[in-house]
């Protein structure tokens, strides 16, 4: 037998899904290094403090809405090292801090030095009533890639641990329905689609697990009249992108059909108008305040161009926000169209 023949039957084909759930939270999967998701790429969370500012505003607002409880629960899934977490408490006043439960969910293992009031776990606690904020997790909730096969059916598309892929069998099931509910595919041969199915689940069991508040997921997306013919499933390394090779080595992506994972009374909307309705915007200071005091020109300076990156277009300020109360009037109810010509 080959080299290649020897390596091709250790490393079986198998479906998108389960080798990324293996190749990112296995023993030795890419979540589970010790410098994090940091060390590989920049999220809202790491491009500015304003950020975290901008949530604890919402926090804020949630807790308004549920009349100042005992107990205000933040619970930040797919925490990463916990940077959101930490920067949401350091936003907070001290009496809303004293009350406030901090949550960081995350599969891998919590890091050093990481402040004792937050406290790590593997999911959401159950009949939380505060805000549940999921940055950047839904597209890492693995899923399976379909395709559509020269003879013009849509089938699986497996992997090998190499990255190299082939077709396996035709879809049926939950999951070709799902696809034609949410993302039909033409009979183009190699016209591509992620099967989102998972990821509906998963935000439902999160939003499930609030008792009364906000859950916010905060996702590079897609909707149904503009799906990507091709898919969007890819690899980052080193703060590049690369090819997706399912072995540990490098993040595997897909940008999510927030619209299917919406439960009813959920809303989307851009980052942008979410974050405009929090108060983040990039217009720059009054040059007036050059002169008065150039110290503070230069912080607002700082700050405006930091606002101006979250709120790009064509960049951060195109990610989706699914926002879904549960109990309570969604606190971030906002003009959404005149926060988009902004």
């Amino acid at each position: 037998m080959t080299h290649e023949a020897q390596r091709a039957a250790g490393h079986p084909a198998r479906g998108w899904r389960e080798a990324t759930e293996e190749a990112l939270y296995g023993p030795y999967g890419f979540y589970r290094r010790p410098e994090g998701p940091a060390g590989h790429f920049r999220t809202s969370v790491h491009a500015s403090p304003l950020y975290a500012a901008a949530v604890a505003r919402l926090l804020r607002r949630v807790d308004a809405a549920l009349g100042h409880p005992r107990e205000l629960a933040f619970v930040d899934v797919g925490a990463g090292r916990g940077e959101l977490t930490t920067g949401v408490l350091a936003e907070l006043p001290a009496d809303v801090a004293a009350r406030t439960r901090a949550y960081a969910v995350e599969r891998a293992a919590r890091p050093e030095g990481l402040d004792p009031r937050v406290r790590w776990c593997a999911a959401p606690p159950a009949g939380a009533s505060g805000l549940l904020f999921a940055n950047e997790w839904l597209d890492n909730v693995p899923l399976d890639v379909a395709e559509t096969a020269p003879d013009g059916s849509v089938r699986r598309v497996l992997v090998r641990e190499d990255g190299t892929e082939e077709l396996g069998g035709p879809l049926a099931g939950p999951d070709a329905d799902w696809l034609a509910r949410w993302w039909p595919l033409g009979t183009e041969p190699g016209l591509r689609a992620e099967i989102g199915r998972p990821r509906d689940t998963a935000w439902a069991a999160a939003v499930a697990t609030l008792d009364r508040g906000l859950a916010v997921a905060v996702d590079y997306a897609h909707a149904q009249d503009a799906r990507p013919p091709f898919g969007t499933l890819t690899g980052f390394r080193e703060g590049r992108e690369a090819v997706p090779v399912p072995d540990g080595s490098c993040d595997i992506t897909a940008h999510v059909a927030l619209d299917a994972c919406a439960l009813p009374g959920g809303r989307l909307l851009t980052q942008r108008a979410a974050l405009a309705a929090l108060g983040v915007r990039g217009g720059r200071p009054p040059l007036a305040l050059a002169s008065a005091d150039p110290a503070a020109y230069v912080r607002a300076l700082t700050h405006a161009g930091e606002a101006a990156e979250l709120t790009a277009r064509g960049g951060l300020g195109d990610f989706g926000w699914l926002t879904q109360p549960v109990g309570i009037a969604d606190p971030l109810l906002v003009d959404v169209a005149d926060h988009e010509e902004q």
